[in-house]
């Protein structure tokens, strides 16, 4: 880097060195001292100021004094140093000299007081630095008025830290970083290193060993398998001021909530943020869904985790791009007035030995006992959630994707998970609470505290746990006891509802309650209806396969099914392909199977008559507040028939706030019900019919009621039409 338009001059004779004493030159080099500034840089000494530079490899160091010259005497090791007689210390440059005339003219990293503040650092120990992301981590910034990066880390156990990266061929030697007092942050200002920069963190733990540690903080990463972490500095200028004031205007469960979930490395196959920002945008607001769910976007090493396993929790995953082109994706959604939801995975990490496990050579992430620290079911570690620092690093984390890409919901994975100290570990193999319980206090402790807080910095977001016990309050406020969440998946509906639906007909009478029994408890949380990507793998099936009969019936209990959940109270979450009821199971390697849509298939008619009518549900459903208003209302549904089990059908009425009613009517079975008599409201003149599943349109067999329907003392007849659902409204 030259800073001068001429070459320095050299002045006469060579300054006296100044060696280190032995046990610091030895820390030094070994890259287990806490201080080497105090060793490094230029410090006054009796008869001028001694200057001491580390350059592993240099053929010749010196300092360079308004475009004069003094070289340094090489001490060995790759040290440097000299004493120059000065009264005060000027402004001065390195001029470092390699092997065939290779110079360089650099700023002395060890020349520059701290770059993290005293506030910084308070709130890192108290573990309430919500932007933490802006303290620690690599920042290009400009210091004192010189151009370069700021490295900072936390590394409690460490005896030294050193920065590599491949502004140094990867050996960390010549820049080991400053411990900052008792809040174990290492801290290093690096003049000349800008964006784009690939970096880790050479690490020297109390027990002497040495390795390389990725960015926890990192907030872009190398593309998977490499592993380094990468400068950056976002300049991306939103456009979705508009979609953000509006999202503010009405509390989430009570407005119309329907998701599309999408794992984004295999909706397009090979598409980047920004392709995607042209075809997703476009293809949900077709179909009408409110809000995408991303699979997790945070960086993982391997793409068969589908993003669960993540070693990068401040990078959006580089395969597909950079941060800023995932905020280019981020903004054209909601452009397109589509919100975004993510996936977040703060229930455990992998144990890659480049990441956060053992990262400063101890247990700190993860818990120091390792029955605790082992998550038994996926050979992970979990986080110690007790570790106020630690519970700092997940709170910023869920503020950090809210804030900077705009996210407009969290749904957190593995809730039940967290919450106990037991789960999937058998009597012996965990240790109760303070209490003599089984609920891991720690983790009720940070969930509250991680919803609480977004919900405090991020007004207009959201949310949704996916907890599959039934522990009590998850949607209830924290100041009332409850963990905060806004949402809920409910996991319970999910299996009765699809045991239910995999059964024969013929049978489904013994099975009539898995239907109804979801509305004894619908109101005792916040509901989201999830038929999610782990409902369609592993066995499992995909939507419509799960369904009995042939594809005829397949295809018709898959539509009777979806207008069952539509109507039902919670909202809704569809994963990719089910939409158009694909038969095969997902696989992230292919994506959806678009095909079967293609024109020239044979049976691309069935498939795309599954996609109108999931068009049709959720343009009904957002014209119809009935529909979600009172979703978590008691006032806002109530049996006609609940009870008809031996004819498979279930109806109900949806009311909004002012009383308007919708009524929902599923026949389960493959035969027509003629003049079936139904109780309603008897203040409705005529209803008319919305929607019906077994339209021609969508591939049904066409019964439906063209005509207005009216009531006879207070019932009205209708023709149900096989394996279907219909709505009706007033009219």
């Amino acid at each position: 880097m030259a800073l001068h338009d001429t070459s320095p001059q050299e002045a006469g004779g060579s300054p006296t060195t100044a060696p280190l004493d032995p046990a610091d030159r030895d820390r030094l080099l070994a890259g287990a001292h806490h201080d080497p500034h105090a060793l490094l840089g230029a410090h006054p000494v009796p008869g001028g100021f001694a200057f001491r530079a580390l350059r592993p490899y240099a053929r010749a160091v010196s300092v360079v004094i308004d475009g004069m010259l003094s070289p340094l005497t090489s001490e060995g090791g790759g040290l440097f140093s000299g004493v120059l007689p000065l009264d005060a210390l000027p402004a001065y440059t390195l001029l470092v000299s390699y092997a065939e005339g290779d110079e360089h003219e650099v700023h002395d990293p060890y020349h520059f007081l701290p770059a993290l503040g005293d506030l910084d650092l308070h709130l890192i120990r108290e573990g309430r630095h919500e932007e933490l992301w802006t303290a620690l981590g690599a920042e290009p910034m400009s210091h004192a008025g010189v151009a370069g990066t700021r490295f900072t880390v936390w590394a409690p156990n460490a005896q030294g830290v050193r920065v590599a990266g491949d502004f140094s061929s990867w050996d960390g030697t010549a820049f080991p970083m400053r411990s900052l007092g008792s809040s174990g942050v290492w801290e290093l200002f690096l003049p000349g290193v800008g964006e784009d920069a690939r970096y880790k963190f050479e690490i020297t733990s109390r027990h002497g060993e040495r390795f390389l540690k990725a960015d926890p903080m990192a907030r872009r990463t190398e593309v998977p398998p490499a592993t380094a972490s990468i400068v950056t500095a976002s300049h991306y200028e939103w456009g979705d001021e508009d979609w953000l004031a509006r999202r503010t205007q009405i509390p989430v469960h009570e407005a119309p909530f329907s998701i599309y979930e999408v794992h984004l490395a295999s909706w397009q196959p090979g598409l980047t943020y920004r392709q995607l920002a042209v075809e997703l945008p476009a293809y949900v607001k077709d179909l009408g869904f409110t809000h995408v769910e991303f699979m997790p976007v945070a960086e993982h090493p391997f793409g068969g985790s589908w993003g669960y396993q993540v070693t990068g929790f401040y990078a959006p995953t580089s395969r597909l791009g950079t941060p800023d082109d995932f905020k280019f994706l981020v903004d054209a959604l909601h452009r397109a007035g589509v919100g975004v939801i993510m996936d977040w995975v703060p229930a455990h990490f992998p144990k890659d030995d480049w990441a956060l496990a053992r990262f400063d050579g101890e247990p700190l992430y993860e818990p120091g006992d390792e029955r605790r620290a082992e998550h038994p079911d996926w050979g992970t570690y979990e986080f110690d959630l007790g570790r106020t620092e630690v519970r700092n690093f997940l709170v910023a984390n869920a503020v950090y994707w809210c804030q900077e890409f705009h996210i407009d919901g969290l749904r957190v994975d593995a809730v039940a998970s967290m919450l106990y100290l037991d789960y999937s570990r058998d009597s012996g193999q965990w240790t109760p609470n303070v209490h003599g319980g089984r609920e891991d206090l720690d983790a009720v402790a940070f969930l509250q505290e991680m919803n609480a807080t977004v919900y405090r910095r991020v007004p207009g977001v959201v949310t949704i746990a996916e907890e599959s016990t039934a522990w009590d309050g998850v949607t209830r406020p924290t100041d009332t006891g409850g963990l905060g969440f806004g949402l809920k998946w409910n996991m319970g509906w999910m299996h009765d509802s699809l045991g239910y639906m995999s059964h024969e007909p013929v049978h489904r009478k013994f099975h009539h309650h898995e239907m109804t029994f979801s509305m004894v408890y619908a109101y005792s949380e916040n509901y989201v209806l999830p038929i999610s990507h782990d409902e369609v793998v592993h066995g499992k099936r995909a939507l419509v396969s799960k369904m009995p009969g042939d594809w005829w019936q397949q295809r018709a209990d898959h539509r009777a099914y979806l207008g069952f959940m539509w109507a039902h109270p919670g909202k809704q979450l569809l994963f990719m392909g089910q939409e158009f009821a694909q038969g095969a199971e997902w696989s992230e390697a292919h994506g959806p199977d678009w095909w079967l849509l293609d024109p020239e298939y044979d049976a691309a008619a069935d498939h795309e008559g599954v996609r109108d009518l999931v068009r049709d549900l959720n343009t009904v459903y957002r014209r119809t507040p009935a529909l979600w208003q009172l979703d978590t209302d008691p006032a806002g549904f109530r049996w006609v028939r609940g009870d008809a089990a031996e004819d498979n059908v279930f109806a109900f009425l949806r009311f909004d706030a002012e009383g308007s009613p919708l009524l929902a009517v599923s026949n389960f079975s493959p035969v027509v019900r003629h003049g079936y008599r139904l109780g309603v409201p008897d203040d409705i003149p005529a209803w008319r019919e919305t929607l019906n599943t077994d339209s021609a349109r969508y591939g049904g067999s066409d019964v439906i009621t063209p005509d207005p329907v009216k009531p006879e003392d207070g019932h009205i007849r209708l023709t149900l039409p096989p394996l279907a659902t219909v709505w009706l409204t007033p009219g």
